[in-house]
């Protein structure tokens, strides 16, 4: 990789990584609910003149239905249950536990067309995987509570599935519109409530930068390079530690280790097993 590519790569994973910190610094004086409507406002804001200056927006309207699926599944859902999930657990949690993505989209694959069978290396990993959520979330519930984590869940689901709706019903339409429509209509849906919830005294310097830097961050998209999904996580964990000096336990850091090398493993596919073990066998054959 080179010189550019991997600051660009490190920008991405911290891109990806510090929405947890402002989601959560946002969340203690807004609800949820006003932060989703600023977050798709803002960034649709910007995005939609550019979307109607290129004319991508034409091409939607056949789409409506898919596009509509897809900004409910992929921003409309997880953004309000990561935000009232966030009023209750730390950005570091929250991080952690969306390192079970690929873990999610490897059960809903089939679901999508995806006839492969899983092997015994994937459902090794999807056990793994699971035993690292668990060993992240703790079995002490009581400081954590099932709702957030149920919420968590939910998340974690809605962006397993939101890609694969993208790549399935939405794919050769312009990014630019894709994102800046479903960023709208999120926007539009949101507007009644947050109009009603709307904070009666001006939120803080912090709570207002966090909103515009979430904005920032709504405009780049939400595709995830699997690479990235696994990274940000870390990048969300130690911005909580340093930042707003959240607690991080041994079992925290251990079933990350778990859920990484479990969904490496179940993400992996049996024949690319099978070839590279068999190209190991062929290079010590040559090599005796």
């Amino acid at each position: 990789m080179t010189r550019r590519g991997l600051l660009l790569f490190a920008a991405m994973c911290v891109i990806w990584g510090i929405p947890y910190l402002f989601i959560r610094i946002a969340v203690s004086e807004l609800t949820p609910a006003t932060l989703v409507f600023l977050r798709t406002g803002v960034a649709a804001a910007v995005l939609l003149p550019i979307a109607i200056r290129r004319g991508g927006l034409r091409d939607l309207i056949e789409k409506w239905r898919p596009l509509i699926i897809f900004a409910a599944i992929e921003i409309g859902v997880p953004w309000l249950a990561l935000s009232t999930a966030e009023q209750h657990i730390s950005s570091s949690l929250a991080g952690l536990l969306i390192s079970a993505v690929p873990l999610v989209g490897v059960v809903i694959a089939p679901v999508f067309g995806n006839r492969e069978r899983i092997g015994p290396i994937n459902l090794a990993g999807l056990l793994l995987g699971i035993g690292g959520v668990a060993a992240i979330v703790g079995f002490d519930l009581r400081s954590t509570g099932w709702l957030p984590l149920t919420e968590m869940a939910v998340v974690a689901i809605c962006y397993a599935i939101g890609p694969a709706i993208l790549a399935r019903h939405l794919s050769g339409l312009p990014s630019v519109s894709v994102i800046a429509a479903s960023l709208a209509i999120c926007a539009v849906v949101y507007a009644p409530v947050a109009a009603l919830q709307w904070p009666r005294t001006v939120p803080t310097a912090g709570a207002l930068a966090s909103v515009g830097v979430l904005a920032l961050i709504a405009e780049i998209g939400p595709v995830r390079a699997t690479v990235i999904t696994y990274i940000n996580p870390a990048v969300a964990a130690v911005a909580g530690i340093l930042v707003l000096h959240e607690r991080f336990t041994a079992g925290m850091g251990f079933g990350f280790v778990l859920v990484l090398v479990g969904s490496t493993l179940a993400t992996r596919r049996a024949r690319a097993i099978l070839d590279s073990h068999r190209r190991a066998l062929d290079g010590s054959r040559a090599g005796g």
